[in-house]
């Protein structure tokens, strides 16, 4: 009877995990990739001005994003012409997390916008307004895509723009700072590679042979040599803290590292002037070329 009972139990134990792990196998990626069609808000509702903007992946998936330009008159602006630095605006290259849509980051837009910098934000294939669906080589696509916009459409030369990723989107930055070197790279609350945070989260399970997905953002990042920003909240409950340090520990360049508070999401607003002040920091002070 205790051996018939320790048989039934090991049998629903061994039952329980190939399911989880065909499972995982087969939705994962409903795990990378939680992209949101409604807009829920525009800038103008939080007193931002912008542009609409439209434009072509170099697949050629028709792509959406919002150019929000800096107030005329921002104290960050006139300190830049002082210092004969010229009157025209650093520009974000905004690259968001897996999930959402670009009306998911108003509040990030804001803070940019006090900071007097010009910010193009772009929804991923099948995000937003973007047409297609999403994929991983497609993310590095229409990111380059953005890139290549700011450059051929508005004339913004690379040493004027500062590419940001948050979550999944900084591994789709480092991937784009390794293309292209820009003024600056800042990533936040960003995984070292997708590898590595499926086995954080499901340490029991083969990740390497179930895995579809690479995001390798240690190995872009080893061909960076652009300034580079690391951001990362000890409370963050979805990507470990380990990894923002590992990222940060590894880099070789010049670098700086942004402890804030709070969890995946909304560490950002719940560290308030800490994230604000690393953020001016690092984008209007020399202090990032020590190591």
């Amino acid at each position: 009877m205790l051996l018939r009972l320790v048989l039934i139990i090991f049998a629903a134990l061994v039952g329980f995990y190939l399911f989880i792990t065909v499972f995982l196998y087969l939705f994962q990626s409903k795990y990378v990739f939680v992209p949101f069609r409604e807009i829920a808000a525009r800038p103008s509702s939080i007193g931002l001005d912008y542009e609409d903007i439209k434009f072509d992946s170099i697949d050629g998936i028709r792509l959406s994003g919002w150019y929000v330009p800096a107030k005329a008159g921002n104290k960050y602006l006139h300190h830049n012409a002082l210092q004969g630095l010229g009157c025209s605006p650093n520009v974000i290259l905004f690259c968001h997390g897996n999930a959402g849509n670009n009306s998911h980051i108003l509040g990030t837009l804001k803070i940019f916008n006090d900071l007097g910098l010009d910010t193009f934000v772009f929804d991923y294939r099948g995000y937003g307004e973007s047409a297609g669906s999403p994929s991983e080589q497609g993310t590095y696509n229409d990111a380059l895509s953005a890139w290549n916009y700011l450059l051929e459409k508005r004339g913004i030369p690379p040493e004027k723009i500062i590419i940001f990723g948050r979550s999944l989107g900084g591994s789709i930055a480092s991937w784009l700072a390794k293309e292209h070197t820009p003024k600056a790279l800042i990533i936040e609350s960003t995984f070292v590679s997708m590898e590595s945070l499926f086995k954080a989260i499901y340490p029991y399970l083969p990740i390497k042979l179930l895995l579809k997905y690479n995001y390798k953002t240690l190995v872009y990042l080893k061909d960076v040599t652009c300034p580079v920003l690391v951001i990362h909240s000890p409370q963050d409950e979805l990507v470990p803290f380990s990894q923002g340090l590992s990222l940060y520990e590894n880099i070789t360049e010049k670098k700086l590292f942004l402890q804030i508070s709070g969890d995946h999401i909304d560490g950002f607003s719940t560290s308030g002037n800490v994230y604000i002040n690393g953020l001016r920091g690092f984008i209007f002070s020399d202090s990032y070329k020590d190591k």
